[in-house]
């Protein structure tokens, strides 16, 4: 009798096949009695890998050597690939990223959810897998990362500063990027003149364990009509040399319609809670939508693929199947955008989130589109949607939910089951929770159309949107 199989760390297993793309980006083969993901595999890779760790039934590997690489392997476009953190699968041909994408929403919803499908329609693949996000947020770093690349000619590099993007699983080490194929030009431009400005003006980076610095993060945001946000946040209140940096950034990029900062000397980087100050311009950029018009300010959620959100909608529209008489609530509706996008074919649509700020966009964009079949209200979902809240506002005939990843809490699937709605279109970013929550409504409601959405190329992150009908 064969016994079980326990590696160890730094074990190499020699020419192993690659089966799949996993959730995280990895890739996963089964080895005895073995869940084994490899960091950096493509499906059909033939490789040597050594065990980096161990638990139980499950090992996390890396690549020793490429025996045969992989028919979907590819070279990736960004040099840096591998260490930012973003962009797994970049080395994966995009026909290749969708379908595990949509291998990964069916098998959630199989595994986790025990659901009986319908045929799941073919994924919405993106147009463009580059240059698609409208929103990136930089940081920077007086602990520049080093790769090995850069540790062999250290000598050259004259700055240990960085803006870009954090290292995984290093809170304190930042990558400095040249150049990131995410977001349009000026995006790069934008980033790089502010760090060389920094330099020749010998400003201080953020030190995240001393806590000084100057420069904190940076947000850097665009539409599709053309309008451009930066936010720079500083750590040191340097009045002058904020003013003189702000000043030169519009010099060089005139195209900039909103330049915004805010000192935050806080203990950690969010800056919902702090004054957003104008230097520039609007105090917000307009996004526009099958001529619905969007404000959106520094702290707006705005879905980070314009072009795939628009897609999305109109998914979601369709599977709610809207005749003008029908009363919709729109849980989760962040700035209103889908409520607004529904709104000309129900009745009415009210809308319920947890960020205030965010439903004070959501009201103002509907004043700016003349949309008066509107109601939007601010708090935590469980809290506010209650058997009182449905019988002053009405029983949903059609209920649109886009939780966040962490799905819908118990409580809120507890009363949608009790006000009964004809559909529930329910988007998701996340299958895996999405799958837990059909679940629970399984006893109550049947699984109709399943429609899986890339928003992000080069990427394991795959968007899903489902309907449901009573049973």
């Amino acid at each position: 009798m064969e016994t079980a199989y326990k590696p160890k760390q730094k074990d190499i297993i020699e020419n192993i096949i690659i089966t799949a793309a996993t959730s995280e980006g990895k890739g996963f083969f089964k080895h005895r009695d073995l869940a084994i993901f490899v960091e950096g595999a493509v499906p059909e890779d033939i490789l040597d890998i050594e065990i980096k760790y161990v638990k139980k039934n499950l090992c996390e590997a890396t690549i020793k050597k490429i025996i045969k690489p992989s028919p979907h392997r590819i070279n990736p476009v960004c040099k840096h690939f591998g260490q930012c953190g973003g962009c797994k699968w970049q080395h994966m041909s995009y026909a290749e990223q969708i379908k595990h994408k949509q291998q990964q929403v069916e098998d959630q919803l199989v595994r986790i959810g025990k659901l009986e499908l319908p045929t799941i329609l073919p994924i919405l693949g993106a147009k463009e897998d580059y240059f698609y996000r409208n929103k990136l947020d930089f940081s920077f770093s007086n602990k520049r990362w080093y790769t090995f690349e850069d540790l062999e000619k250290q000598n050259e590099y004259e700055f240990k500063d960085a803006v870009g993007f954090h290292v995984p699983r290093l809170f304190d080490k930042v990558i400095d990027i040249e150049k990131c194929h995410l977001q349009s030009d000026p995006s790069n431009a934008i980033r790089n003149f502010v760090r060389d400005y920094a330099h020749e003006h010998q400003l201080a980076f953020f030190d995240i364990k001393n806590k000084g610095g100057l420069f904190r993060t940076m947000i850097v945001r665009n539409t599709s009509i053309g309008e451009w946000m930066v936010l720079i946040s500083f750590y040191d209140n340097l009045e002058d040399e904020i003013k003189k940096i702000c000043s030169a950034l519009i010099k060089e990029f005139p195209m900039i319609t909103s330049l915004m900062y805010v000192v935050n000397q806080k203990g950690n980087d969010t800056i919902h809670d702090l004054d957003i100050q104008t230097f520039y311009g609007k105090d917000h950029i307009m996004e526009e939508m099958e001529g619905l018009k969007f404000k959106i300010g520094p702290k707006s959620f705005y879905q980070t693929n314009s072009k795939q959100a628009y897609e999305l909608y109109k998914i979601t529209r369709d599977f709610a199947g809207l005749t003008g008489n029908e009363l919709v609530y729109d849980l989760y509706t962040g700035t209103g955008t889908i409520a607004q996008f529904v709104a000309k074919q129900a009745k009415k649509v009210i809308g319920v989130e947890y960020v205030e700020a965010a439903i004070i966009d959501a009201k103002s964009n509907a004043k700016l589109n003349n949309i008066t079949n509107t109601e939007f209200f601010a708090g935590d979902m469980k809290k506010i949607l209650t058997a009182d809240f449905i019988q002053l506002h009405g029983s949903p005939d059609v209920i649109i939910t886009d939780p966040p990843r962490a799905g819908m809490d118990e409580a809120v699937v507890n009363v949608i089951k009790q006000c009964l709605p004809k559909k529930i279109v329910y988007v998701s970013c996340n299958p895996a929770s999405q799958a837990r929550d059909l679940q629970w409504l399984s006893d109550t409601y049947k699984v109709k159309k399943v429609q899986p959405v890339d928003m992000f190329p080069q990427t394991h992150h795959v968007e899903n949107v489902v309907l449901l009908e009573l049973l």
